[in-house]
């Protein structure tokens, strides 16, 4: 073979070298992006939050499935183990603790989920010390300390153990609380609907409910007043804080607290609907079952389809929409109401 011959073979040898890698680079980036797209639709499906769901006919499937009679407090403890299943199953499960794509990559269904996690952690605390105790004195119910310490687990644990199996343990305790409410032949388990008992759960709710105000109208920066000790002359504080200061929620936090609401919000309105029903007796005695609705009402709008793409931060009356404001708005009437409420169950 002559020099000329061996140098054409050289460069025709390197050039279908060539080729070849130009294919293969050009068939990883085909597939780099089909995995991207298929991502991308999977994290849309999974970007929406569950419907509200009947609190009356779950309870009668729920007493159904564990064979026990609908009686006091059932609808309350079927409305929480509802909850607890659809914060757990839902389209596309339990986000928090993902650790892969697309779920690592989401954030507003995850707040969503929290928001509702605290909702749960809230009742199952106040059915273990409160709803279901005679006095202060009487013994906790088992399987409902069991449930409150399952709800307890760390939110965001994604293996050994896992988060939803933590929380799969705490829906079965409460099922089991639940069957035995409604068995005759197991006295021990009780659903205590008394003012006083309505009074501590809604405290909570009360609490829970002004933080999120706060944070929510904090969307646009405001100055606020330390009110921390008025109206009490000899109340004092571990250390001295400024008595002005600048609340601002980053702009990175928005949507993260709007949808934190959103869940909680989410979350009570099936809590409430299921306290008007056993605690009605109770409030038509205080004549304060109107104001409990009056309270359903003012969340209702808080789950609204939301048509923006992303959550808005307009100034106060500036040309674009605040979602914050909005959601804050409807979430302070609604704990005015209920401070309203706790004064009739107290006086009325």
């Amino acid at each position: 073979m002559s020099a000329f011959d061996k140098v054409k073979t050289g460069i025709s040898d390197s050039f279908e070298v060539s080729s070849t890698s130009g294919s293969l680079s050009k068939g990883l980036g085909s597939l780099l992006l089909l995995i991207l797209v298929a991502m991308g639709i999977v994290g849309y499906l999974w970007d929406s939050e569950p419907d509200q769901f009947d609190v009356v006919a779950l309870t009668a499937a729920e007493t159904e499935k564990v064979g026990a009679r609908v009686v006091r407090g059932s609808t309350t403890v079927a409305a929480t183990i509802g909850i607890a299943n659809q914060l757990l199953h839902k389209r596309g499960g339990y986000l928090t603790n993902d650790v892969f794509p697309p779920g690592i990559w989401m954030d507003n269904v995850p707040n969503w989920e929290f928001g509702v996690l605290v909702q749960i952690r809230d009742m199952a605390r106040t059915l273990r010390n409160n709803l279901s105790r005679s006095q202060s004195q009487s013994t906790e119910d088992i399987g409902l300390v069991t449930a409150e310490n399952q709800f307890y687990f760390d939110s965001d644990s994604w293996m050994l153990p896992a988060s939803e199996d933590e929380y799969d343990r705490g829906i079965i305790a409460l099922e089991d609380y639940l069957a035995r409410l409604g068995a005759l032949d197991q006295p021990s388990a009780q659903f205590y609907a008394r003012a006083d008992n309505l009074q501590t759960w809604l405290s909570e709710v009360e609490t829970r409910l002004g933080s999120l105000s706060q944070r929510l109208s904090a969307s646009v920066g405001k100055r606020q007043l330390n009110t921390a000790l008025a109206g009490d002359p000899a109340a004092t504080q571990s250390t001295s804080s400024q008595p002005e200061t600048e609340l601002k929620t980053p702009w990175t936090e928005l949507d993260d607290v709007f949808y934190e609401a959103r869940g909680t919000t989410w979350a009570l309105l099936h809590l409430l609907r299921a306290i008007e029903i056993d605690f009605k007796d109770v409030l038509e005695k205080k004549n304060a079952l109107i104001s409990l609705r009056q309270i359903i009402r003012e969340l209702e709008p808080t789950q609204d389809t939301l048509w923006s793409p992303v959550i808005l931060n307009g100034d106060g009356l500036g040309v674009l929409a605040n979602h914050s404001l909005v959601m804050g708005a409807h979430i302070s009437r609604a704990n005015a109401a209920i401070i309203d409420l706790r004064r009739l169950l107290t006086e009325g």
